[in-house]
């Protein structure tokens, strides 16, 4: 009986013994510290300034290839020609197949055909006078009337000497109907008087050139409200 109360007190104390000393363990393990996620590596992508693009090339504005410069240089260079073609009633058919900036950007101006603008002589000498002032008496560049402009125009392009005032180069011009004028022929008005006082020289398209009161060297339009009512036909001095 001893021993039986002895056992019992002994196992009853291992029990206790045991129960006080477990630990429970936390459900999740906290002693591994998590390792910090990595941020993704962001890569910077770069352009390259000035690339040009041309069939069969890619190649930097700064450094051309030389097809390219050939090309650049070509297109300038490169100069007006025409070829012209007569019919069966002799009439000049002309076709521009590379035209002077000159011939197109009067063509603009004037709204007629780049192909009617041929010559392109006189165009360099409409630019070179372009704006000059007007004056009475005036052949300069610094002031020019309308008669000093034809003379010197006609000079120049066409090789006619003219006499010097307007009225003058009326009445040794040969009259020209309106429907069959062409370029280099003159035209005459009557803006104040009863005798021509002003000439220009036509170039297509119902458009002549001009030293006019109001805006110097330019073009004008037979056309227009002011020059259609005083008009007083068209002349033309042959070279001889």
């Amino acid at each position: 009986m001893k021993r039986y109360l002895w056992f019992s007190s002994i196992l009853g104390l291992a029990l206790l013994t045991g129960c006080n000393s477990l630990k429970k363990l936390p459900s999740t393990d906290t002693s591994i510290a998590r390792a910090p996620a990595k941020k993704p590596v962001s890569k910077e992508v770069k352009f390259i300034d000035g690339i040009e693009v041309a069939p069969g090339d890619a190649v930097s504005s700064n450094h051309k290839t030389i097809a390219t410069k050939r090309k650049e240089e070509s297109a300038r260079k490169e100069p007006a020609t025409a070829t012209i073609h007569k019919d069966d009633a002799g009439l000049k058919e002309v076709h521009v197949e590379k035209a002077d900036w000159l011939q197109l950007k009067y063509a603009v101006m004037m709204d007629a055909p780049v192909e009617e603008l041929t010559n392109v002589s006189l165009l360099q000498k409409i630019e070179e006078w372009w704006g000059t002032k007007y004056c009475l008496g005036g052949k300069t560049k610094n002031c020019i009337d309308c008669s000093a402009f034809t003379q010197t125009l006609m000079k120049d392009v066409y090789d006619i000497t003219l006499p010097r005032t307007a009225s003058e180069q009326y009445k040794m011009s040969e009259k020209v109907d309106v429907d069959d004028m062409k370029e280099g022929d003159l035209v005459f008005f009557r803006t104040s008087g009863k005798s021509i006082s002003h000439v220009g020289i036509y170039i297509t398209n119902n458009k002549f050139v001009n030293a006019s009161t109001s805006g110097g060297v330019t073009i004008s339009d037979l056309n227009d409200y002011y020059w259609k009512p005083r008009f007083k036909g068209a002349g033309r001095v042959l070279k001889g």
